[in-house]
């Protein structure tokens, strides 16, 4: 197989461990705990697994380990380090005993309940060190959490001998590995299940898990780009850039990318639900910075949009909710209407107010918020086109400012969207050494006989020696949330807080942002050079941790 100079060099990289984690270590407990909220339901359901102690590994004395059997799962969608996370797993079971094996499940949980698996040996672990990506073992989106899957599973780990099984995954999958651990703890079957926190969203997060892995270095790929499109931007000085990222439930890239990049324009969605700004709002926000950069001679600038951002504004909420009723109603009557006249059909039998929004919107999102529907019969939000949407009703906008004279420039626009761009790239030095670490913690958690809990790292925007590992009980961050029409168990995610630092930052900056071009260019990622350069942790960790 041929590899580029990248890959061999990456390959010999030695991934830095907290100090704790690098001899014996013993499990210091803390106080119980409880869950973020609804403590009474989430205990019922959870009587095994609720109200555990935190935990924290300190230097100990060497005690001798027998071998264990271990599972490892990936679950969701891809994000940089997982494999650095199977790789600290496997380095862990294999220093506390060098017969301890590990067993991957084939393409997500699927695998698990299909007994579908491989032996991850040395020799395949060393082929995936430091690499991007989840082909090791794939990954899936099969949730867990029917007794019969339970069982399923529970086959093939009696079969494998296994003792513990690492689910590697965002908060529903951690949520599913919660569920998991409590079936079993309640059937005394003896096997431990161990959560570690991935997404590149990085709405996993709270006091314990201070940032989901993957995050770092998605973020950082994103930020090259749009410093790329920046300098293009600022050379070219005729095209407004409308960018947008991933990140659909919270706006935690956009923030991050724009603390890294300076544009001239972001929204942030929990804003603007906040404010409950309508879609004209916010369009006339944006409309109103083009137009005040091109009185000043600058007809080109960089707009950063979140991907969720539709979800978030209160009005389209209401309009998407009536179209998803009306439809599953009138699905049938509506497929006989000519192409022509289904804007017309809709626009007749909604509301008034949302007839008016639906009117506004130009011709093709509303023809992807009325046709292009999920197997539920669901809007497909992630499909809709925003930074299509909002740079055609900034034009409109300001051809109609510059009838009234308001407007004097030119406006163009480009359209980008970074997703599956950061989601598999080469982890960078905070994220291979975060999840070497992770993987490592739950090879101890594993040993001190823990289930139900996450792996944890913390202090890090510290040097990595001075990481703090532990466990955190996944009931803590639980909470009571409808989905699919009745109350369930869900890990509560975490999103921008606009009181909190990194937010306030982007708030005290963003009119001169608006105003002048003081682009930053990150930037490719480096892994080899100075530590500033190379070890830097994002600005969101930096901002919260006041470093």
């Amino acid at each position: 197989m041929t590899k580029s100079a990248l890959q061999i060099a990456r390959a010999a990289y030695q991934p830095k461990l907290p100090q704790a984690l690098k001899g014996a270590v013993v499990a210091k407990e803390g106080e119980p705990t409880q869950s973020v909220a609804d403590q009474e339901a989430i205990k019922a359901l959870f009587p095994n697994t609720y109200g555990m102690p935190l935990i924290q590994f300190v230097e100990g004395e060497a005690v001798e380990f027998p071998a264990i059997n271990v599972g490892v799962i990936l679950s969701g969608g891809q994000a940089p380090g997982g494999h650095n996370v199977i790789s600290g797993l496997f380095d862990g079971i294999k220093k506390l005993n060098k017969d301890s094996k590990l067993y991957g499940f084939i393409l997500g949980p699927g695998g698990l309940v299909d007994h579908n698996y491989k032996e991850l040996t040395a020799e395949i672990i060393d082929e995936y060190r430091n690499t991007g990506g989840f082909d090791i073992i794939g990954s899936g989106r099969t949730k867990l959490e029917k007794e019969e899957q339970f069982e399923k599973g529970y086959e093939i780990i009696k079969e494998l001998g296994i003792k513990a099984l690492v689910i590697i995954g965002g908060d529903d999958s951690n949520t599913n590995a919660c569920v998991l651990a409590e079936y079993y703890a309640a059937k005394n079957y003896g096997v431990q299940v161990i959560g570690c926190p991935k997404t590149i969203d990085g709405d996993l997060k709270n006091e314990m898990i201070e940032t989901s892995f993957g995050f770092d270095t998605a973020c950082k790929t994103y930020a090259e780009v749009i410093g790329n499109i920046q300098r293009d931007c600022n050379s070219a000085r005729k095209y407004w850039h409308f960018i947008k990222l991933m990140g659909r439930s919270a706006s935690h890239i956009a923030l991050e990318c724009a603390l890294q990049v300076q544009p001239n324009i972001c929204i942030v969605s929990e804003e603007v639900e906040a404010k409950e700004m309508s879609l004209d709002d916010v369009v006339t926000y944006i409309a109103q910075v083009v137009a005040d950069r091109a009185a000043a001679g600058n007809n080109f600038g960089t707009v950063l949009i979140p991907e969720g951002l539709i979800e978030f504004i209160p009005a389209m909420k209401r309009l998407i909710a009536e179209l998803n009723d009306f439809l599953a109603h009138n699905g049938a009557e509506f497929a006989m209407i000519k192409k022509s006249q289904q804007r017309e059909y809709i626009i007749k039998h909604l509301s008034e107010a949302n007839a008016a929004i639906y009117a506004s919107l130009p011709e093709g999102v509303a023809r992807q918020l009325s046709l292009d529907r999920d197997p539920h019969g669901n809007v497909q939000v992630s499909l809709i086109e925003t930074e299509k949407l909002l740079s055609e009703m900034v034009a409109t906008k300001l051809a109609a400012w510059k009838e009234e004279g308001k407007y004097v420039g030119k406006f163009a626009a480009q359209h980008h969207f970074f997703g599956y761009e950061g989601r598999c790239a080469a982890p960078s030095n905070f994220d291979a050494d975060y999840c070497y670490s992770l993987g490592y913690t739950a090879s101890m958690l594993i040993a001190n006989g823990k289930t139900g809990y996450m792996s944890s790292v913390r202090n890090t925007t510290a040097p990595a020696a001075e990481w703090i590992a532990g466990g955190v009980p996944i009931t803590m961050m639980m909470n009571m949330e409808r989905r699919h029409g009745e109350m369930k168990p869900v890990i509560q995610k975490a999103l921008v807080k606009l009181d909190g630092a990194p937010f306030q930052k982007f708030a005290a900056c963003r009119e001169a942002w608006a105003k002048e071009t003081a682009y930053v260019y990150p930037g490719p990622i480096q892994y080899f050079g100075p530590t500033e350069v190379c070890d830097e942790p994002t600005k969101t960790l930096q901002l919260e941790q006041a470093k």
